[in-house]
């Protein structure tokens, strides 16, 4: 047997910053959106749980410390609790963003309907991006069908099939969308909730 081959490289998410110039200088907003979905693209590749990567690269390079919320968000992985349901890197991106706006003061009103105005947002975003928000929808439209992972043969088929490289892509361009919804145009590096709105 040949031990020799080449091993294909995997591309990751596209770069959209100008990186052969200063026209994107360093610390800009374009270059913030592409290191977060990178690190959304590479936690999913290297750790899995779509949800939990999308929330640790938007907390990590958002500056948002986590209160527990990377737990929580552990179980909406694979459309919440691996049932094909909502897509786990949408949930991702929306529980950032009820980090970021919404009050642990059930009678802040006012926040509660600005979390929801841009939760909405990234949602339209994202569902604009894949034409749907379902996991399984997703999964038969770029891996040729939808996976049960309760059973080792979806599981191993998802991986044949190319779900460790479709998935992660997935949750790059939901944290990028994310970030890109919640920064404030002229920001370099962190998320000020008073001036996102």
């Amino acid at each position: 047997m040949n031990t020799d081959r080449a091993v294909p490289k995997i591309p990751g998410p596209a770069e959209r910053a100008v990186y052969t110039t200063r026209e994107s200088p360093p610390g800009s907003r374009a270059k913030l959106l592409d290191v977060i979905a990178k690190a959304a693209y590479d936690n999913n590749r290297a750790y899995e749980g779509c949800s939990r990567c999308v929330l640790w690269a938007l907390q990590t390079h958002m500056r948002r410390p986590d209160d527990g919320a990377l737990r929580a968000s552990t179980a909406m992985a694979g459309g919440v609790a691996r049932m094909g349901e909502t897509c786990g890197a949408l949930l991702g991106g929306i529980m950032f963003a009820g980090q970021v706006l919404a009050r642990e003061d059930l009678r802040d009103f006012d926040a509660y309907v600005a979390t929801m105005e841009v939760a909405a947002q990234i949602f339209d975003r994202f569902k604009r991006e894949f034409g749907t928000t379902r996991c399984r929808d997703i999964q038969e439209e770029r891996l040729g069908r939808s996976f049960d992972f309760f059973k080792e043969e979806d599981r191993e088929a998802w991986y044949r099939r190319g779900g460790l490289e479709v998935c992660p892509l997935v949750c790059a361009e939901a944290a990028r969308l994310t970030a890109d919804v919640l920064l404030p145009e002229e920001s370099g590096a962190e998320v000020d909730p008073s001036t996102t709105l």
